[in-house]
């Protein structure tokens, strides 16, 4: 096997992680509040703010305005998967993610969520 179908079977066998994680403004506090059905995809989400290209206008503004020094990205929980039995992983993660948007409120001045 050469190396290409070597990263290619590592990959495929990867598992993925997925959670809620925050963007947090360390300026002003303010705060957006996602899951995702995969974790890995933060650093995709950073890239976008570094690009000007995120779907969420004022948080792409800060963003823009004070640079990615002031912000930090942090998982806040991941998602415990059930090993038997039924488990719908989309329906979980939803639950988590509204656990952790009614913690923080992330809405009008406090955060970035709509």
């Amino acid at each position: 096997m050469n190396r290409r179908e070597e990263l290619k079977a590592a990959y495929k066998e990867m598992k993925t992680e997925a959670g809620v994680y925050q963007i947090r403004n360390t300026v002003n506090n303010k705060r957006l509040v996602v899951s995702t059905s995969n974790l890995r995809t933060i650093e995709g989400k950073k890239f976008q703010l570094n690009m000007g290209g995120h779907m969420n206008k004022v948080l792409q503004a800060e963003w823009t305005t004070y640079g990615e020094a002031a912000f930090e990205i942090e998982t806040l929980e991941m998602l415990k998967k059930k090993e038997h039995g039924y488990f719908d992983e989309k329906e979980e993660l939803k639950k988590l993610e509204e656990k952790w948007l009614n913690e923080l409120q992330p809405f009008g001045e406090a955060g970035y969520n709509k």
